[in-house]
């Protein structure tokens, strides 16, 4: 799932505060409330947790926890292998959106299309399987131990 973050009501209304808003408005609230839509759009049993990076997009992880009940931990420094998925995820978003490219110049509908690619696209430690594949499986699987997927 990639997120859009639109920017913050207000961003370059006003001169720009030290330890104020992001610079390009989006900030760690913006990002608490994309991850909260986008995780109710999940079944159940996919929204027990999250694990990020140590960013400050992320100092919202609090009120995120409350808002939806997840789960957030947190990578140790330095160990990318602990976010190896999302580690590679990156370098195919890499070939879509080179380091420094302004993300604001890109719609929802462009971010969507990039990740309907990105999971149709087979991966070796998913045994060759899309993402798409591996993910209705696992709702499969789910489903016939008994686990209700969907409200």
């Amino acid at each position: 799932m990639l997120l859009h973050l639109p920017r913050m009501d207000g961003h370059g209304v006003e001169p720009r505060v030290h330890n104020g808003p992001a610079l390009a408005g989006r900030g760690a609230e913006a990002v608490r409330d994309a991850i909260a839509s986008a995780i109710a759009t999940l079944p159940e049993p996919l929204r027990r947790s999250l694990t990020w990076d140590r960013g400050k997009e992320m100092a919202q992880h609090a009120r995120l926890r409350i808002d939806t009940g997840i789960k957030v931990y947190f990578a140790d420094p330095h160990s990318p292998w602990q976010r190896g998925t999302n580690e590679n995820t990156n370098g195919l978003l890499r070939q879509y959106f080179p380091k420094g490219t302004d993300l604001s110049r890109w719609s929802r509908d462009e971010l969507d299309a990039v990740a309907a690619a990105l999971n149709s696209r087979p991966r070796k430690a998913l045994g060759w399987k899309t993402p798409a594949e591996a993910l209705n499986d696992q709702l499969l699987s789910l489903q016939q131990a008994g686990v209700a997927t969907t409200d």
